[in-house]
């Protein structure tokens, strides 16, 4: 019984899980589109700035020509013609400062070429890191629904829990202390049912359906109850010889936390109640059964 709803307890958070992991494939995903953006900006970065190199790398060849055109000229001036070599000499100097003008020019280009590069360089690590991101938030999405896909349904949960719900009873009654009990929604419960009983309560509320009841109760109520219920001899009539059926002391699954009877509203279920109704679609999907000749009565053996 208590396997089985720990199966259930963890199908929840799967999907919780699933939730999460799509929204960082979402995330991811988004990433690697403007990764993909930033690395085209940066390709073009580098061909502009490879043009630019190459242009100005032309440039100081040219301009070194010059340079060396403009000595030339200088050294075919007749020293006597001082206005021609003067001009000459003026020539040399503007080549020159042309050539230094356009080598730091083209310094500058070199340095702009290596920075986009080296852009470049990293929106392809960005764009590959992010790539991997995806591929692996996608790869535990599978593996999570992988997950979710082998849990037991809730019809096989109902089945293993009927299966092994008498294992459970004996095993529990010969240890049995109230520290093994839970309050769930101010009903007292064994904690090997608690979850299933929570999520009853809460699915029944979603269908606008109000569950409570009493679970756990002692020896002594078990005890008092008989009398009360009028049973011919408290400690060994049988339950159906009381005016309100009444099981033995010792034998009540309400002793160990194991029975609940069920109200709604605060009244006594019957078999027209709309919970009872509810409970009769639903209940075994969460391991509990009904006592037929008490409507009130679900345990998780029927008994």
């Amino acid at each position: 019984m208590y396997r089985s709803l720990t199966v259930t307890a963890t199908g929840a958070q799967l999907r919780q899980t699933l939730a999460a992991q799509r929204t960082t494939v979402t995330t991811r995903t988004v990433e690697v589109t403007k990764a993909t953006a930033a690395l085209a900006v940066a390709q073009k970065q580098v061909t502009a700035a490879t043009n630019t190199d190459k242009a100005a790398k032309d440039r100081v060849t040219a301009a070194k020509a010059a340079v060396a055109a403009a000595k030339k000229k200088l050294s075919k001036v007749k020293p006597r013609n001082k206005s021609a070599v003067t001009s000459a000499k003026n020539g040399v100097t503007a080549a020159q400062k042309t050539l230094t003008l356009r080598t730091t020019q083209a310094r500058d280009a070199a340095t702009a070429l290596t920075t986009a590069r080296s852009s470049a360089t990293a929106a392809t690590a960005a764009l590959t890191s992010a790539n991997n991101s995806v591929k692996s938030a996608s790869a535990a999405v599978v593996v999570t629904q992988q997950k979710i896909a082998a849990l037991k349904t809730p019809a096989e949960l109902a089945t293993q829990a009927a299966a092994v719900s008498k294992s459970v009873v004996t095993a529990v009654r010969p240890a049995f202390t109230t520290a093994d009990t839970v309050v769930v929604y101010g009903t007292t419960v064994h904690y090997s049912v608690s979850y299933a009983y929570r999520r009853m309560v809460d699915d029944a509320k979603k269908a606008g359906i109000s569950i409570s009841g009493g679970g756990f109760r002692t020896k002594q109520r078990q005890i008092e109850l008989r009398k009360i219920n009028g049973c011919p001899d408290v400690y060994t009539a049988p339950s159906s010889s009381c005016r309100v059926p009444t099981a033995v002391p010792g034998r009540s699954l309400h002793e160990i936390g194991l029975a609940i009877d069920v109200t709604s509203g605060g009244k006594t279920l019957t078999s027209k109640s709309p919970a009872f109704k509810w409970l009769q679609l639903h209940a075994d999907e969460y391991g509990f059964v009904n006592l037929p000749s008490e409507p009130w009565h679900w345990s998780i053996t029927g008994g």
